[in-house]
């Protein structure tokens, strides 16, 4: 236990405000972006946007690719003009994004006002990451990004369960928490030493210039870039979970279950977590994920210790495959549950190997070249994900679905829009069929099969894990 508690010594000042800001920035982060897919989709009376299911895979998936594209560039800006002013500038992105988000009522207004805050988390994210590098070195560093990825991670929980609270009175509660998080912020940056940096005597652009050309270099190493694109295919099934399961699970999941289960063992928790209507809303399954990671990542990380990374990613990128197509076989909300505990113990096997695995394949001279390359497969897959939950819209909505299977039957169904919402849709289909919405929801699960969504993830996950296994078989040990 003493040689613990020298370790947490070892650490400087600037490392433990480095993980606080961290730790509300992804409170911020996630307390919104948890709950945007059913935000962006869900009926406007509500107080959401009622946007197409395309079009919020659209805001997502370019949002999610410029978020992790820009850290590229943004590092060497951070480098060149300060960690500090950097970090002020991020937050101020942040919070008057926030605040100017409920006024964004257009696909075209949300998808800007969405690549702005993209933004502002690209000019965050390197620099937390560059500081806890900075303050640690070979006896530490394992235990301090352990506990820069703990932070993240409790973020991420606490986040949506405090946004949630607040969705009750209105869906624009969520942004306006997330400006007041973000600007708990601020008073740390005072507190923030600039750790040693090296910025670069060249002038802006020939630095941008410079990097695009180091990109290249790496890319030029077609081990490398195919690796990226194998793992590109992972985060294209990974944000599934932030994009298509909240609108699945809302759409077609009877949470009615956990609901009654609860009020006959634990009735005071509903108060925070129950709905009205006798239902628990999507989020609080997606969140889960977190939950599980926060409890488990230490145990299935001990087991994994001695795996090689590209084992341990196989492994994990099939388990998450596994979990996240589950829902294959039932909407029941416990095994919704149950599929993300799966999905989670192979996102804790494969996720933090992936940059472990880049560190060892790089030349020693350009590890930092390829480490700052591991952003791009991020990227890559986040506007991949944005295609496939397109899909969803095709093959799943409800609405869609709903609507189509009214037209067959000849009656004449408006288009879904301001002057035809989804609830009138929901209430016409009540009065032309005489089912409930419970009936109705179950003829269209039996009818359309709405969850062979799922066949196309299960898909791309299981590709890239038997890629991945081709890739250490036949390139990797060959070469060898």
């Amino acid at each position: 236990m003493s040689t613990k508690v020298n370790v947490f010594k070892k650490f400087p000042r600037t490392f433990w405000v480095a993980n606080t800001m961290e730790l509300f920035e992804r409170w911020g982060w996630y307390g919104f972006y948890n709950l945007l897919a059913n935000y962006l989709t869900k009926p406007q009376e509500i107080g959401a946007l009622g946007l197409s299911m395309a079009e919020k895979a659209t805001i997502m998936g370019v949002g999610t690719m410029i978020l992790y594209f820009l850290p590229v560039i943004t590092g060497t800006i951070a480098d060149r003009y300060g960690y500090k002013k950097i970090l002020f500038a991020a937050f101020f992105v942040y919070i008057t994004a926030f605040l100017a988000m409920p006024h964004c009522q257009t696909f075209e207004s949300f998808l800007l006002i969405f690549i702005y805050i993209a933004i502002g988390g690209a000019l965050f994210k390197p620099i937390i990451t560059a500081t806890v590098s900075k303050t640690t070195d070979d006896s530490t560093s394992s235990i301090g990004f352990g506990i820069y990825y703990m932070m993240v991670n409790i973020g991420a929980l606490i986040g949506p369960v405090i946004a949630l609270q607040f969705t009750k009175e209105s869906y624009h509660n969520i942004f306006l928490i997330s400006a007041i998080v973000i600007a708990i912020n601020i008073p740390f940056v005072f507190l923030y030493k600039e750790p040693e940096r090296n910025p670069s005597d060249l002038s802006f652009g020939k630095s941008l210039k410079m990097i695009f050309k180091n990109i290249g270099i790496a890319l030029s190493d077609y081990k490398f870039i195919i690796f990226l694109i194998i793992v590109a295919g992972f985060w294209s099934m990974y944000y599934q979970l932030f994009i298509t399961l909240p609108s699945f699970i809302d759409q077609w999941v009877d949470t009615r279950i956990i609901f009654n289960w609860l009020n006959n063992i634990f009735p005071s928790l509903l108060k925070h977590i129950g709905s009205a209507n006798g239902t628990i809303k999507a989020e609080y399954f997606i969140i889960a994920d977190s939950f599980y990671i926060i409890i488990f990542q230490i145990l299935v990380s001990t087991i994994i210790m001695k795996w090689k990374p590209l084992t341990s990613m196989t492994t994990g990128f099939l388990v998450c495959s596994i979990g996240m197509s589950m829902t294959l076989y039932t909407a029941n909300p416990f095994f919704v549950l149950f599929s993300l505990f799966i999905f989670g113990l192979g996102e804790m096997a494969g996720s933090p190997k992936i940059s472990e695995y880049i560190g060892k394949i790089a030349p020693k001279d350009k590890v930092a070249l390829y480490m700052g390359c591991s952003f791009l497969p991020v990227a890559l897959g986040g506007l991949l994900a944005g295609i496939i939950g397109g899909i969803y819209g095709k093959t799943s909505d409800k609405v869609i679905l709903l609507r189509n299977d009214l037209i067959l039957k000849g009656y004449d169904i408006p288009e879904i829009g301001k002057s035809f919402t989804q609830t009138e849709l929901y209430t016409k289909a009540q009065e032309i069929t005489g089912m409930s919405q419970i009936e109705i929801t179950k003829y269209l699960w039996e009818t359309y099969n709405p969850n062979k969504i799922w066949i196309i993830i299960l898909a791309i996950g299981v590709g890239a894990s038997f890629l991945l296994f081709l890739y250490d078989r036949l390139l990797i040990r060959k070469v060898k």
